[in-house]
């Protein structure tokens, strides 16, 4: 289902949240929504999916203006950073719930407080497209838990289950690994790619973490203060950045922006830490080492006082703090901006 966000705008009261914002998210992409808090990432993302209406603007499904209808006459799903998982429901009842709701009245959707008659009667049917996405996403063994006796990966992916049973044209993901530790969120990555590979659907992924981001979609729009600042590649972003907020926000380690004269060039130059390396013709005084075991990452100050960071290889000798040090680079490295911090062409 092919996405496409024509100006869309969002006010609450006097307060702009979104300024304009047009995207396309191809059919079978995935699109990562990039930004810090407060940038309206999560605000555009419930507006795809029909839980906020734009103040103006459009959004269209396949060509058809949907800005008016439901979530449900969209058919998307969500996968939130809470789980929101019905604790006295088992891991088949929750990944059911999608199903037995299509055919209950609002009165009955209103009763969830006990196992939802509709969902055992359906069960028979209902039990092929429960266990077919469960043992998709590696949760077969688990149908008979409740909620309690999962770790936060297992009710990540019952989550998972319960977004694609359904079906959906889309699937809307909001911050959704923010709640697991580093390895997890390492490990869910990797499923969520597979995931979108083995269903080819159209994936709109929320997120602050430029790593999330860059690892997992074929595009990256970064939204900064309610506007889309660059949308391209993830590639695009890291090696040609539009301005010096992208550069500043893209990239594991903070990129260095500094007065050109130090690289003897006008303006303002950026140049990632990694692409600053020992032996060269920068004279610094190296200031603190960190180790990070396969690089170090050196805080040096260059003549004229500018502070500066740079990478080491992991088993490179480094001097005691305060000795003299020359650092290289390419000069196809270097990003330059205009005053207004745009950036200029090599």
């Amino acid at each position: 289902m092919m996405i496409d966000l024509d100006a869309i705008t969002r006010r609450f009261g006097a307060t702009d949240i979104l300024h304009g914002i047009s995207l396309s998210v191809a059919k079978g992409g995935f699109t990562a929504l990039l930004g810090p808090s407060g940038c309206g990432k999560s605000t555009l993302l419930r507006i795809i999916a029909g839980l906020d209406r734009p103040t103006s603007g459009t959004v269209r499904f396949a060509g058809r203006d949907v800005s008016a209808e439901t979530p449900a006459a969209r058919n998307v799903a969500m996968v939130f950073q809470a789980y929101a998982l019905y604790p006295h429901l088992t891991v088949e009842q929750n990944i059911a719930l999608p199903l037995a709701m299509r055919g209950m009245s609002r009165a009955e959707r209103s009763l969830i407080g006990g196992l939802i008659p509709s969902a055992r009667a359906k069960r028979s049917t209902q039990g092929q497209a429960v266990r077919r996405v469960a043992e998709m996403l590696e949760i077969g063994g688990l149908l008979g838990r409740k909620p309690s006796e999962l770790s936060g990966g297992q009710k990540q992916r019952v989550a998972l289950a319960r977004a694609l049973v359904r079906d959906p044209s889309v699937f809307l993901l909001d911050e959704p690994l923010s709640n697991l530790d580093a390895k997890l969120r390492v490990q869910m990555r990797a499923e969520i790619v597979a995931l979108h590979r083995k269903t080819g659907g159209t994936f709109v992924h929320v997120t602050h973490d430029q790593t999330e981001a860059m690892g997992m979609a074929d595009q990256v729009a970064v939204m900064l203060a309610g506007r889309i600042a660059q949308n391209g590649t993830p590639r695009d972003l890291y090696e040609r950045p539009a301005t010096r907020d992208v550069a500043a926000f893209v990239g594991t380690h903070p990129i260095n922006l500094v007065p050109g004269t130090v690289f003897g060039l006008p303006g303002e130059v950026g140049l990632r830490p990694e692409h600053l390396t020992p032996g060269g013709g920068i004279a610094a005084r190296l200031v603190h080492v960190e180790y990070q075991g396969a690089e170090l990452l050196l805080d040096v100050v260059a003549t004229g006082g500018t502070a500066l960071r740079a990478v080491a290889p992991g088993g490179w000798e480094a001097p005691a703090p305060g000795s003299e040090i020359t650092l290289g680079y390419a000069p196809a490295n270097l990003h330059r901006f205009d005053t207004d911090g745009r950036r200029v062409a090599a």
